[in-house]
């Protein structure tokens, strides 16, 4: 357990104390970056496999690689803890050991991937208009058999992610995009899209499912869709009012806490906006960052919400206190150009980003 902002900050992988900031009041938790995978242009996607031990990395670059997560104990990051006269720049970020690399995966570049909720797939989407579907084998970290190549799209692919048909056994494939701004389902067992949800006027840019039947999306249309595939179709409508007034801004990224009470939207305007969904109100909105918000997740306790922006940035926001309220934010880590997304590993209290600078860095707080 540590302590910024006066408030407990949980950590379930390693303990660690901020220290005081320079002003002598509480302490910022001290992320450092633990390793950073350069790649020749712009990293656009980064998800950890569901058994923390892996992260997959897609870029514009069309490689698709899958790296190992290191052991942070065995790293430097301790040797800098333990130098009394280091400062937070002195520790030494390493290179991510990869375990499988593909040049030229897609024929465009890499914008989205994702796991299924037992790593057993792995799905990617490109600006080729295509998402691939591979069977992925944890123990060897290889993609296993043939590809299934889904070509039902007629523009990028901006986001995709699974849900599990409880009826069937069988994992479903939600993917949008741009062109015509439908939702596709693909039965994985099959690899066949068998439904195309209709709804949004503009680009679909972000997607996400936090258990059942049930998923949102967010559009350049300025729209969120909650969609429930036992009535095939969409159950609600929101245009989440945002610092620019009632016209609102386009939904850039989306999340849902794991319980399903709450939605947090990420718009281009830059500000964020939390929404009540068994209450169907709107809470707040508020601005963490000083440019598009391109990326938000809760934290595995869902305590807090990172979020990552176009001014280079990755925010912490503190979710334990009263929700209508002013929320306690603070920078946690930068990036040399945009951040594109932020991941949280699935048990322990660290983070990758993947950015326009063309690297996906791996941030942790470091044990003492």
């Amino acid at each position: 357990m540590i302590i910024f902002f006066g408030l407990e900050f949980i950590n379930s992988g390693c303990v660690s104390s901020p220290g005081p900031d320079q002003n002598g009041g509480p302490g910022r938790p001290r992320f450092v970056a633990v390793t950073s995978l350069e790649d020749v242009q712009a990293v656009r996607c980064a998800e950890f496999h569901p058994n923390g031990r892996l992260y997959a990395v897609g870029s514009n670059s069309k490689t698709l690689r899958i790296c190992s997560y290191p052991k942070l104990m065995d790293l430097s990051i301790i040797e800098w803890v333990n130098c009394p006269n280091c400062s937070r720049e002195d520790h030494v970020t390493h290179q991510p050991t990869v375990l499988f690399k593909r040049t030229m995966h897609h024929k465009g570049s890499i914008y989205c991937l994702a796991w299924t909720p037992m790593g057993d797939l792995l799905a990617t989407g490109s600006n080729d208009k295509t998402v691939k579907l591979m069977k992925f084998n944890a123990d060897t970290s290889n993609l296993e058999g043939q590809e299934v190549e889904l070509m039902m799209h007629d523009g990028t692919v901006r986001d995709l992610c699974f849900l599990e048909d409880t009826s069937n056994k069988s994992s479903l494939l939600i993917s949008g995009g741009a062109g015509d701004c439908k939702i596709y389902v693909t039965d994985c067992a099959t690899g066949t899209p068998f439904q195309a949800l209709s709804g949004h006027s503009g680009p679909v840019l972000t997607l996400y499912n936090w258990g059942g039947a049930m998923f949102v999306s967010g559009s350049n249309d300025k729209t969120v869709r909650f969609w429930d595939l036992r009535t095939r179709g969409c159950v609600n409508v929101l245009t989440p009012t945002t610092s620019s007034g009632s016209r609102g801004s386009s939904v850039a990224s989306v999340c849902v806490d794991p319980s399903g009470r709450l939605l947090v939207t990420g718009h281009e305007d830059s500000s964020c906006a939390l929404y009540d969904i068994r209450g169907g109100r709107s809470v707040q909105c508020f601005r963490p960052h000083s440019s598009d918000v391109r990326s938000i997740r809760f934290s595995p306790s869902a305590y807090y919400l990172l979020t990552g922006g176009y001014d280079n940035k990755l925010v912490l926001t503190d979710l334990q206190g009263d929700l209508t309220l002013p929320l306690p934010s603070v920078v946690v880590a930068q990036h040399q150009d945009k951040v594109i997304s932020g991941r949280w590993h699935p048990t322990e209290f660290s983070f990758l980003s993947s950015s326009a600078d063309k690297t996906a860095t791996l941030w942790a707080l470091p044990p003492i």
